[in-house]
């Protein structure tokens, strides 16, 4: 193996390295996640909002952000109780009162275009039997569902796309952005910037070491 072909050699693994890397990207959902709210903290419910019946005195929230699962969604922002959000409106007999937080998010997580709504607090009062999707139904239309029955957009936000996927590593904010962001109501958040991640520099080693030693060889065969 003479010098230039050992020289091409090392260059080829070394592309092969930077261009795995490059697609080793984490991929996240831009999405309305749904919560219940339990001794005071948010959890990620069980059921989805067609499917769940929730009781007189429950309180769930809805929260749209850019996440990759139910460990890493952003929850509702703000102070929530069933007492000050239902306080004007009474019990009827045969009815059930649901408070819901409505949180649209940051414009860190906002579809390119569109401005999120400001959160808010709103006491649904439905018949009994009624999901969460019919409370919500009466207090925040207009809701838009997918074929599948995800739930797109609530109070007409946003306004096109259910559930897209994105890649973030280069939109979605970093965990840092995304606190700085959830402590104020519609921060703007760039864009997360990261150096090269471990995996690269040690592939990067291991070729400079397999070129050394190729180079080495290449010297040591030579008359």
């Amino acid at each position: 193996m003479n010098r230039r072909r050992t020289y091409a050699l090392v260059l080829s693994l070394l592309l092969l390295v930077i261009g795995g890397a490059g697609q080793a990207q984490a991929v996240g959902y831009r999405y309305w996640s749904f919560w219940d709210l339990t001794g005071g903290k948010w959890n990620y419910a069980t059921q989805g909002p067609s499917t769940a019946r929730p009781s007189d005195g429950d309180v769930q929230g809805f929260r749209f952000a850019v996440s990759a699962d139910s460990q890493d969604a952003s929850k509702p922002r703000g102070h929530a109780d069933f007492a000050s959000i239902c306080a004007k409106t009474p019990a009827r007999a045969g009815h059930k009162r649901v408070a819901l937080v409505i949180d649209s998010g940051t414009t860190a997580d906002a579809p390119g275009g569109e401005t999120p709504p400001a959160p808010r607090t709103v006491c649904a009062r439905v018949p009994a039997d009624a999901t969460t999707a019919e409370a919500l139904a009466t207090v925040a239309k207009p809701l838009r569902y997918d074929t599948n029955a995800l739930l797109c957009a609530i109070s007409g936000y946003p306004g096109k796309g259910c559930g897209d996927q994105v890649a973030t590593s280069h939109t979605a904010p970093s965990a840092t952005a995304k606190a700085n962001a959830d402590a104020k109501d519609n921060a703007t958040s760039e864009p997360a910037r990261h150096g090269p991640s471990l995996g690269l520099l040690a592939g990067i080693a291991a070729v400079a070491a397999l070129g050394g030693a190729a180079v080495w060889q290449t010297r040591r065969r030579r008359p």
